[in-house]
């Protein structure tokens, strides 16, 4: 037996210094020492990347557990599905599944056509805070027909914009309040709201809240990504080629960047038992980046999505039972709002800002991007107001 390698530690404090400050530099160095390592964290970590790796990890529900690992440090996930285990996990999952499945996410998509149109840039913008706040207002129409308050949505996810400790903090009024209101819309739902699902759930207004607030962290900033590339993309805006776009900007930046589980009895993994107890970890990040897996990973290319991905290789909303419940939303909405790039021109105006890894995995400063061209000219949309399907009119 042997022990995996870990990066250069702090004497005292171990991993953790680096982890506050610099969590990305700190895995990549351990991804060069193999593909599994050790961390010293507040406790003990395992981290992997490979294939093997994450199959051994998202594949095994009952060894490897959610309750007690790094999603439960927030109290925007800490609940609902997230922090559900088997077999309650796999019931659960059954009643909202249908809700959330392509096929009965495909009628939504003129809405999210429809907000989007009403919203397009004109001029400098930044693409970090105008993809927030639309994808903010298409959640409010999509969940709950914007029966919730604007103030109050946009109040109780702006920590999720902020860099740590923001989204840890606890906020026990602001929670009360957006209860109080969820619980009101999924008393309320109209059958074409994604609420219904919600309301039919014991526990239905904290698995709302958590879905919301996973919806809206990930999916604002990996659109605010695709922007920056599609800049550079344009002909990836056709709705041919849109979904190549989609998936290579899942695949360069993962909005979860770090996934934990927690063992429930010993496991061996590469002649190394991990104790029962321990921290592990997945990263799609590092995965998405092995060289062993994608040619020239850190190049931006979605042409490489015409061929088959590597099995266990491509895991931007994890995989196995546990696949992120919004996989299949996220990616209408990015494929829905790329589309009416088609006929604009975006240009950057400012350099590529770095990464910030909290939460999620978001730009460390504004992506400067100009929006040239008429919207409505290019959508034929000069002698007309745009409507969603049930009547949601374009913003004065």
């Amino acid at each position: 037996m042997r022990d995996y390698p870990a990066p250069h530690a702090q004497r005292l404090v171990g991993h953790l210094g680096r982890w506050g400050t610099d969590p990305l530099g700190l895995i990549e160095e351990g991804s060069r020492l193999g593909s599994v390592f050790s961390l010293r964290l507040w406790r003990s970590a395992v981290v992997g990347y490979s294939p093997d790796w994450n199959r051994l990890i998202l594949g095994d529900l009952s060894t490897f557990r959610s309750r007690g690992s790094m999603s439960g440090l927030s109290p925007y996930l800490a609940g609902g599905l997230v922090r559900t285990e088997a077999p309650e996990h796999r019931r659960r999952r059954q009643v909202l599944n249908p809700s959330f499945h392509r096929t009965a996410l495909a009628d939504l998509e003129p809405r999210i056509r429809a907000i989007t149109r009403d919203r397009l840039p004109r001029g400098d913008f930044d693409a970090t805070a105008w993809s927030s706040a639309l994808v903010r207002d298409v959640l409010s129409a999509l969940f709950f027909d914007d029966t919730i308050p604007a103030a109050l949505l946009q109040r109780f996810l702006a920590p999720l914009d902020r860099a740590l400790p923001a989204p840890f903090l606890r906020r026990p009024w602001l929670f009360r309040r957006m209860n109080r209101a969820l619980g009101h819309a999924l008393a309320h739902a109209g059958p074409t709201t994604l609420a219904g699902a919600f309301s039919a759930l014991p526990g239905g207004i904290e698995e709302a809240r958590v879905a919301l607030a996973a919806a809206y962290d990930t999916t604002a900033h990996t659109l605010a990504w695709l922007l920056w590339h599609l800049a550079e993309h344009p002909s990836f805006a056709t709705p041919d080629r849109v979904p190549l776009l989609v998936e290579e900007t899942l695949r360069l930046y993962p909005a979860g960047w770090m996934g934990t589980r927690i063992t429930a009895t010993p496991v061996t993994f590469d002649d190394v038992v991990i104790p029962s107890g321990t921290l592990v970890m997945y990263s799609p990040y590092l995965t998405h980046r092995d060289p062993t897996l994608w040619t020239d990973p850190t190049v931006f290319r979605p042409d490489r999505f015409s061929d088959p991905v590597p099995a266990w290789g491509f895991i931007p909303f994890a995989a196995g039972e546990r696949t992120c419940l919004g996989a299949q939303l996220a990616r209408l909405m990015l494929r829905t709002v790329a589309a009416e790039f088609a006929d604009l021109s975006l240009t950057r105006t400012g350099p590529h800002p770095g990464l910030r890894a909290g939460i999620t995995l978001t730009a460390a400063g504004p992506l400067a991007l100009r929006c040239d061209g008429n919207p409505l000219a290019t959508k034929g949309l000069l002698n007309s107001r745009a409507h969603g399907p049930i009547g949601f009119p374009a913003s004065s």
